[in-house]
């Protein structure tokens, strides 16, 4: 080197790729045998390699370097109402569709279905998390599609298909169909039930649209699921893009959201100048309609908020264990070492937690207590995990340093996706509302949980205690003002029972005495030293 020259580059971390995120993620992989769905470790495998090439992570990036165009006339001046997208957008889509996250495994009859979906779901929010947007949507519209015969074909088979296709047509020409969804207006937010678009009968089925929606997610997809005020009140509807002649329906976009993260997905905010759609239910109880698709979205929340986690985790070891100060690699360092186990085990328990949700998905329609345990723990996962997903990142981020918080790299883009899942389909308060009305008006939710999470009484000590304290809190009808600390407590407690089911192990021995016997601190890094930090290390990969 010319001894004048001031640049060598020593001491920097080579780029996280080509590696399994599959194989490299423990948790994921133990869960998925203990929720049912070990048969599917292979295709996990392939697919962990698969998206954890450069390609790959090339893709994600390019599809948020370059958000979607909102394309209102075409050249002549005729109003098209449509987005363009980079290129690799629709390859996100395709890879989604392909393995049935967007609707395709409700067609899929294999036990543990729902498991094996959670966990390809979570390990492509690695990748690329907009594009997860529509995917979620259309796999909870289409258990409430599948019950509206008026609907028929294409709508189902299109939803079940594998294939992908971006055309902007009607719905009759395509191979494979999205769905989104549109319930937010200005003045409403959370609160639905004030919504003031208009639902008037126009014979045949069909009701024509007045109104707006304050936010339209993904606004590419070919039909959605909105509520309005029908004669007979709040009201759920089937708005296609097209109308039954095929010509554009009127659904007018106003502009497009300049979000903070999730760049890759067209959000948008619409009016309806009567736009033509379908009744889904009865007159009156749309909020039914809609719960039993944001069910299944919300839980989708928390697995993505778990993907990214486990993202931003991998990074923060990867970084560690390559770069070197005071004379030896950051990974050895005790207090460092401290910081990353804790969050491995952060990431340990959401991903043991959404995957047991998604099995009462697989068992609900034979098994009551699993039914039960889903309505009840569906908003637990949703508030806990997408709750804890900002500050783990965070915590990420400063572990890598300024390298982290430059956007050459990926911690940027997965700290400005993390709030955007505890936000969507419904805040943290409303989850632990949510929680509190599951409890009071259906008691036996609250007990089927408990019996289940008796089975791993006398493994732990610290778990038998938490799980006494919560049944005392249960007993006591938590008041609203406390709605989230019994949330907390259930998300706790059940994410140790699903840890000991695997036995007393040291992770689950860590899990109890690290979040159970001593509730963690305001930040990442307090963990009891008693814990075994090598464990859950060598765990977190990558």
């Amino acid at each position: 080197m010319d001894p004048a020259a001031t640049h060598e580059v020593r001491n920097q971390p080579p780029p996280l790729e080509h590696h399994n995120r599959y194989l490299g993620n423990r948790a994921l992989v133990e869960a998925l045998a203990r929720e049912g769905a070990g048969w599917a470790h292979a295709e996990l495998a392939a697919c962990g390699a698969e998206l954890g090439r450069p390609e790959w992570i090339a893709r994600g990036e390019l599809a948020n370097r370059h958000p979607p165009r909102l394309k209102l006339f075409d050249r002549f001046g005729h109003r098209t109402d449509e987005f363009e997208f980079h290129p690799a957008w629709h390859e996100c889509l395709a890879w989604l569709k392909g393995h049935g996250l967007a609707g395709g495994t409700w067609a899929d009859t294999r036990d543990g279905a729902h498991v094996r979906r959670a966990a390809l779901f979570q390990l492509f929010a690695e990748v690329e998390c907009g594009s997860l947007c529509p995917t979620t949507m259309s796999y909870g519209a289409a258990p409430v599609v599948a019950r509206e015969p008026a609907l028929g074909e294409p709508w189902l088979r299109g939803l079940h298909s594998s294939d992908y296709d971006s055309r902007f047509v009607p719905a009759s020409e395509k191979r494979g169909l999205m769905m989104g969804m549109g319930m937010t207006e200005k003045q409403g937010g959370s609160d639905v039930r004030s919504n003031t678009t208009r639902a008037e009968p126009a014979g045949d089925g069909w009701y024509r649209l007045t109104g707006h929606k304050w936010f339209f997610s993904a606004a590419m997809c070919d039909a959605f699921l909105v509520t309005a005020q029908a004669p007979g009140g709040l009201s759920c509807f089937f708005l296609p893009r097209f109308a039954p002649d095929g010509t554009l329906n009127a659904i007018r976009i106003q502009r497009e959201k300049d979000k903070l993260g999730d760049r890759s997905n067209a959000s948008a905010e619409v009016e309806f100048h009567g736009a033509l759609a379908r009744l889904v239910g009865e007159e009156g109880r749309g909020i039914a309609t809609v719960l039993e698709m944001a069910n299944y979205t919300r839980l989708d929340c928390a697995n993505g908020s778990a993907g990214i986690m486990r993202a931003a985790l991998a990074q923060a070891v990867h970084h560690a264990r390559h770069r070197r100060a005071f004379g030896r690699a950051l990974v050895d360092q005790p207090l460092m070492r401290n910081v990353l186990a804790d969050m491995a085990l952060e990431v340990e328990g959401h991903v043991a937690l959404c995957l047991h949700v998604a099995a009462c998905i697989d068992r609900q329609g034979a098994d009551e207590e699993a039914a039960l345990a889903k309505r009840l723990l569906t908003p637990v996962a949703k508030y806990w995990v997408c709750k804890r997903a900002p500050a783990l990142v965070v915590e990420a981020m400063e572990a890598t340093g300024g390298n982290g918080y430059v956007e050459e790299g990926p911690m940027p883009r997965l700290y400005r996706q993390a709030p955007v899942n505890s936000i969507w389909e419904g805040p943290g308060n409303i989850m632990c509302l949510d929680v509190l009305r599951a409890l009071a008006r259906e008691p036996r939710a609250g007990d089927a949980l408990l019996a289940g999470l008796e089975r791993a009484r006398g493994l732990v000590p610290a778990f038998d205690t938490a799980l006494d304290g919560l049944k005392d809190a249960l007993r006591a009808a938590p008041a609203e003002c406390d709605a989230r600390r019994i949330t907390e407590r259930i998300a706790l407690v059940t994410t140790a029972a699903r840890l000991l089911a695997d036995g007393a192990t040291p992770l689950a021995h860590a899990f109890c005495t690290g979040r159970l016997a001593a509730p963690p601190g305001g930040a990442f890094g307090t963990l009891p030293t008693a814990i075994d930090f090598a464990t859950l290390l060598d765990r977190a990969g990558p």
